[in-house]
């Protein structure tokens, strides 16, 4: 019986490799964590609300999920659904606006980045709209604003307090100046729901950043952020760069704007049901008896007990009448 040369035998062993390979992982199953580096089982991570265990990074939830974790359970009721956006400029990237539209919509099952109805928050009504990172990373253009606008005004129509939720990387270029004109008509339908004796508490999540950050997102009655959350209108890279110095450790993170004033709370993923139930009960106690941001002063006296201090260099009073 002839035995195997040298050759046989390397050809052997590699097919026996070959043939014997492990299955490659499938993917999706860890994930890192942007705040401590940390690899984690998805599943672990979602068990936890999609809060490291480790340093509690807060990672960007999908919209449905958010109205899921906010809202109690079977209140929720989608308005405005249909709004889709059009291809206005005829815009091309790599590919036609308008295709990257319709991949988008299949992806995510949603015709747009908001999503808008109403619900209740342990026990509370109230009007919800979620921006949806998963949908052109939550740009805002024509749809988002005008949602927004319908949303400050089924507010104004049921007296409900109205709560939304950013995480967007600004307005979508796409979109070109159409997109821009979103900022003003976002912060004029907050102003009059603000008029007429609403509430709105705006939650901004990682990240939260460009024209949204500079128009809806901040001038809200109240303005919380969970913490980590990268909030500011460009971005850290993009400022270090052109004013050639080094930013300040943790700039733009949630707690860099609270210590800034720029906040009124930072609340944790867990805590926030409970915390938009109280704020809604101290905002709201008199609709009608209150009108412009005089009536968020309850709201933020309570902030201001929770945290056991007044917002840095300013008064209750003058937070609550001026604050934009």
């Amino acid at each position: 019986m002839a035995s195997n040369t040298p050759k046989d035998e390397g050809k052997s062993g590699r097919i026996s490799r070959i043939r014997f390979k492990k299955k490659d992982m499938p993917g999706g199953l860890w994930m890192k964590c942007e705040g401590c580096a940390t690899t984690i089982y998805r599943k672990e991570l979602e068990e936890n609300g999609m809060v490291c265990p480790k340093c509690s990074f807060h990672f960007t939830l999908p919209g449905p999920a958010r109205i899921q974790s906010t809202l109690d359970e079977g209140s929720w009721e989608e308005h405005f659904a249909d709004l889709t956006s059009l291809d206005r400029l005829n815009f091309m990237d790599s590919v036609p606006y308008g295709e990257k539209l319709d991949r988008t919509v299949k992806r995510t099952g949603q015709n747009d980045a908001l999503i808008c109805g109403t619900g209740e928050i342990q026990g509370r009504p109230v009007v919800l709209a979620v921006l949806d990172f998963r949908f052109m990373g939550g740009s805002m253009g024509e749809v988002v604003g005008e949602k927004i606008a319908l949303a400050a005004e089924t507010a104004r129509e049921k007296k409900y307090p109205l709560v939304l939720f950013t995480s967007s990387g600004g307005a979508r270029m796409h979109e070109g100046m159409l997109s821009l004109m979103q900022m003003a008509k976002t912060c004029s339908a907050l102003a009059e729901l603000s008029d007429a004796g609403g509430l709105s508490i705006c939650v901004m999540t990682n990240p939260t950043t460009g024209g949204v950050t500079a128009s809806f997102a901040t001038v809200c009655d109240l303005t919380l952020a969970e913490p980590g959350a990268l909030i500011g209108f460009a971005g850290p890279r993009v400022i270090a760069s052109t004013i050639r110095q080094e930013l300040p450790p943790g700039f733009q993170r949630a707690e860099f704007l609270m210590e800034k004033g720029q906040l009124d709370s930072i609340v944790s993923r867990e805590d926030l049901p409970g915390m938009l139930a109280k704020l809604i009960d101290y905002g709201t106690a008199n609709w009608q008896e209150y009108a412009g941001r005089g009536r968020a002063t309850a709201a933020l006296k309570l902030l201001e007990d929770e945290r056991g201090r007044t917002p840095k260099g300013e008064e209750a009073g003058q937070v609550a009448d001026g604050a934009s």
